[in-house]
Parts: C-alpha cells; structure tokens; sequence
C-alpha cells in the first residue's frame, strides 16, 4: 500500500476530497493558527478577531486570503483529513499487505498513538456536533472522511458486510477514548475487531 494519496493509491482508497490549495505565508500562518484554536475551543467559539491576531495578521488579511470564516472551517478539516490519511496508510504500507487481518488492527493502533496527542478526540466528529445537518461547507468534508474510513475497513477486510461492522468499532472507539474517558477503549475494540474477524472466517 502506497505512503501517499497519489495515483499509486488504490482506487478504492484515493480521497473522496478537492487538494488543499495553495496558500502564501500568512494564509498558511491564518490557517494553523485557526486549526489549533478551532480544535482547542470548538468552531462557534472561535472569531476571526482571535484568528487574526493569533496569526500576526489583520481581519483584512483572512477575508481576503479565504472569504470567510466557514472557509477556513472547511479547510482545517480538509488538511486534517490529508494528515491523517497521509499517516495511516504510510503506516499501512509498512505492514504486511497480504495479512489483512494485521491491518485491520493496525489501524487500531495507529489510532490509539495519533490520539494520544488529540485533546478534544475526533476533530471531525466535533465540528460536525457544533455544526450539524446544514449546507456549511465543512459538512462535505466531514462526510468523505467518514466514508473514506468505511471504504478503508470494506477494503481491509474485503468484505462489506465485515467492514461496516469494523467501522463502527472505529468510530464508537473515538468516542469512548475521548468522551467516554475510557483508557482501555483501543485494547477493547481490537478485541471486538479480533473476534468479528474470526466469526467472518467460519462462515466463509
């Protein structure tokens, strides 16, 4: 499995998500300084007052660079969904490829450390609750990333019916670690994954 979202990706796996674009210096300084602050206080709390000033910029400047504050939303998430994939299927490609059930855990495990440095759990989980069923320009972005994740499963597991119930485990894991305060969450899932896994196989 390739290290990078390219056209080496398999096609079930390349992003369902437009490139980030490009961005001069201070659209990129507008751009951390609004992803730490909307995954540290929520999407709604964060003006683009506190954005700008974080950023060394002026107001001016983020309207300029992005039109809007929704625009800046969107693309926080868009660039944390290229992250993410970037990691996992590096980490994937370092795995064997003809031992699935391997990477079905492995994807476990790479959660497990790429969490320990999230402090609010799932960004995209998050921003969804503060911004729910409307026509944000963040919600796309979140809906392909969680599809990105089922197709992920459907694919390791080859088997649609196995990879859903994989990708629930996933997603109540990122819940359970963070919401839910359960250090043992990952540990708990892997089993789960282990035994679904088994199940599969008697039946085939």
């Amino acid at each position: 499995m390739p290290t990078t979202l390219d056209e080496t990706t398999p096609a079930a796996l390349r992003p369902v998500l437009r490139p980030l674009p490009a961005m001069t210096d201070a659209g990129t300084r507008l751009l951390d300084a609004a992803s730490d602050l909307f995954y540290d206080r929520g999407v709604r709390a964060v003006g683009v007052d506190l954005i700008a000033e974080t950023a060394g910029t002026t107001k001016k400047t983020l309207y300029d660079r992005f039109g809007s504050k929704d625009t800046l939303v969107a693309l926080y998430l868009l660039r944390r969904a290229h992250r993410w994939r970037e990691h996992l299927l590096a980490r994937l490609a370092d795995a064997d490829a003809a031992d699935r059930g391997e990477q079905v855990l492995l994807v476990f495990d790479v959660v497990r450390t790429w969490m320990g440095t999230q402090r609010r759990g799932c960004a995209f989980v998050n921003a969804y609750a503060e911004l729910g069923d409307g026509d944000h320009p963040a919600v796309p972005v979140i809906r392909a990333e969680k599809a990105w994740m089922r197709t992920l499963f459907d694919t390791l597991a080859g088997d649609a019916a196995l990879g859903a119930h994989l990708h629930l485990l996933y997603e109540g894991t990122l819940v359970v670690l963070t919401a839910g305060a359960n250090p043992l969450a990952v540990e708990e899932a892997r089993s789960s994954a282990l035994v679904a896994m088994a199940a599969a196989e008697r039946v085939s």
